[in-house]
């Protein structure tokens, strides 16, 4: 069975590994998008707030539309930290595509106009990250490269599952492969775990978006190209976000959701602060009509069920910013380990290749030999 497990793992790897390079070293390095952005983009992400009130949401919309008129605002992240620049995704006059802009809360200045999803560094390896740059069929593929990754960290867990009688064992002064063959089985046992939960949350929420698209858009339907405001203007946001802050005890709204096509509401997601660090920031949610603001469902994270619990840890789980520096840290230094699992396990089935040619080529000669001999 060893045998023949061996030789799965080691053409699931040989299949993936280049794929799967890509997927977890461009995730490492997404741990710290905004860091990264941070440095390359200080003047466009970070703002002064310098213990100033941010502006009223109401004079914030006003300002995307007075600068940016062929433009509609489709969602608004507020983020918690107070010295990152508010991000409001967009979408212009004809057309369906996500745009966004960046926009100082203090002074209602935008920080850069409305722009394609990919224009920066980080968002164009955030897409190479999540869909292989091949669009929505990109999230499918890069699904079955996720449950890959499961399958690698299952079997390798099965063929070296009595780890623990060498598990720190390095022979410094062995043969290479020997060497390469340590260094393979301890860094697969002490990644595995992260790497089977990057897989799962990665797969899990391709599959559903993928799936989402497919539903939405059966049969060919094409996406809804903007041609008008599809809400309410006389509606007040920041009163609507006063009014979520209500609804759910100790509620901040992280995330403002607007109509981006007909029929769909105004949706202010938020943090609850609940003292459970893998829920989201944006785990519970407060809906309005998008016509008369009348409130129409609220959804706390604490009163949902354990499954529902489950899914939403997925986010935090997978972005490793459960345990602030510490987690961050873990989790893009583990994200690297396929790089070192990759060198080591092809230079292992390399030689253990080669080792099986010599023999056959071995017993081929001694049977001509054998053969010459008798004749």
């Amino acid at each position: 069975m060893n045998k023949t497990l061996f030789k799965l793992h080691s053409w699931m790897a040989l299949a993936a590994f280049v794929p799967l390079l890509v997927i977890c070293i461009t995730g490492s390095i997404l741990v710290f998008k905004h860091e990264i952005d941070s440095l390359l983009l200080a003047d466009k992400v970070r703002v002064d707030s310098n213990g100033r009130e941010r502006l009223s949401l109401d004079a914030l919309e006003a300002s995307m539309h007075s600068n940016f008129p062929g433009y509609e605002v489709t969602g608004w992240a507020l983020f918690q930290d107070k010295d990152r620049a508010d991000l409001v995704y967009t979408i212009q006059h004809g057309t369906d595509e996500w745009t966004y802009a960046l926009m100082d809360q203090y002074t209602g200045e935008p920080l850069r106009p409305p722009m394609g999803l990919t224009h920066h560094l980080t968002d164009w390896l955030l897409d190479l990250h999540y869909t292989l740059l091949l669009g929505d069929w990109g999230m499918l593929i890069t699904s079955v490269f996720s449950i890959l990754l499961c399958l690698l960290g299952i079997t390798g867990f099965i063929l070296y599952r009595k780890f623990w009688k060498n598990f720190f064992t390095l022979r410094w002064n062995a043969r290479m492969i020997v060497y390469f063959s340590d260094l393979h089985k301890m860094t697969g046992i002490i990644g595995a775990p992260v790497l089977l939960i990057l897989g799962f949350t990665g797969a899990w929420w391709n599959i559903t978006h993928f799936a989402h698209e497919l539903e939405e858009h059966a049969g060919g339907a094409e996406h809804y190209k903007m041609a008008e405001r599809l809400y309410n203007d006389d509606l007040s946001l920041q009163a609507l976000m006063d009014d979520a802050g209500k609804r759910i005890q100790n509620f901040e709204t992280t995330y403002i959701s607007f109509p981006w096509e007909p029929g769909t509401n105004f949706t202010f997601w938020g943090d609850v602060h609940s003292g459970n660090p893998l829920i989201s920031e944006y785990a519970s949610n407060v809906t309005y009509n998008a016509q008369s603001g009348e409130h129409m469902l609220s959804y706390d994270i604490r009163d949902a069920t354990l499954g529902a619990v489950i899914v939403d840890s997925y986010r935090r789980l997978h972005f490793g910013n459960f345990a602030g520096l510490v987690s961050k840290i873990l989790w893009c230094v583990i994200g690297l380990s396929p790089l070192l699992l990759s060198i080591t396990g092809i230079y292992i089935w390399y030689q253990r290749r080669e080792k099986r040619r010599n023999a056959r080529d071995k017993r081929r000669a001694k049977a001509a030999a054998l053969a010459g001999a008798a004749a």
